[in-house]
């Protein structure tokens, strides 16, 4: 039990930014900061991927639409990377503890992921691209925070994590409108798409 405060923090920052939360904490034990990091984490080519991925999504994430894109993309993955590092902080294989782990890891990952991709559909309503870069700079020096603050003080990171998590439920709710509009402008642009790869007629409006 003592680990789930720091398997529910990855798990939030999972949904926002799984490979930044696989660098920041393999990081932490490949330089003896926390020995709460399993070894797996700590791998060189572990490390390596997850800096590679991190610096990709850092550009897409920046990029109006391009960003909703990588989001859609990463609905699956980023849950099974908040599962993947739950399990793995929980340790004893197959326990029921790690399967605990794994299901807290996973559903925080999905719903923090869900703010995240709703809150951006939102953002991508607005034509200019300052909204894309400021949300971006914003979650990743959220995640980085939280994760590493979880390190020293796990309760109170778990508590944030959770504060931000019901406000970011709260802004999408909020934000519903914005987002259904950005649904239907994605639905016209691949009508359009369609009707120009068939030939027929645009439709109005």
């Amino acid at each position: 039990m003592s680990v789930i405060p720091l398997v529910f923090t990855s798990g939030w920052a999972s949904g926002i930014n799984a490979y930044a939360v696989v660098l920041l904490l393999g990081l932490f034990g490949a330089t003896g900061v926390s020995d709460e990091v399993p070894a797996a984490l700590q791998r060189t080519d572990v490390l390596i991927v997850a800096g590679v991925l991190f610096l990709c999504e850092a550009v897409a994430d920046k990029i109006p639409y391009v960003d909703s894109v990588w989001d859609t993309a990463h609905t699956v993955i980023r849950p099974v990377a908040g599962a993947v590092i739950a399990a793995l902080l929980a340790g004893e294989s197959g326990s029921l503890p790690e399967l605990a782990a794994g299901a807290i890891g996973g559903s925080t990952a999905l719903m923090s992921h869900l703010v995240k991709a709703g809150t951006r559909m939102a953002v991508n309503t607005s034509p200019e691209p300052f909204s894309n870069v400021g949300m971006s700079i914003a979650e990743d020096l959220g995640v980085a925070g939280v994760v590493t603050f979880a390190i020293f003080n796990p309760v109170a990171a778990a508590i944030i994590a959770a504060v931000l998590l019901v406000l970011g439920i709260v802004t999408v709710v909020f934000l519903a409108s914005r987002i259904r509009r950005f649904l239907r402008r994605r639905a016209q642009v691949r009508e359009e798409k369609r009707l120009a790869g068939t030939g027929g007629p645009r439709p109005p409006g």
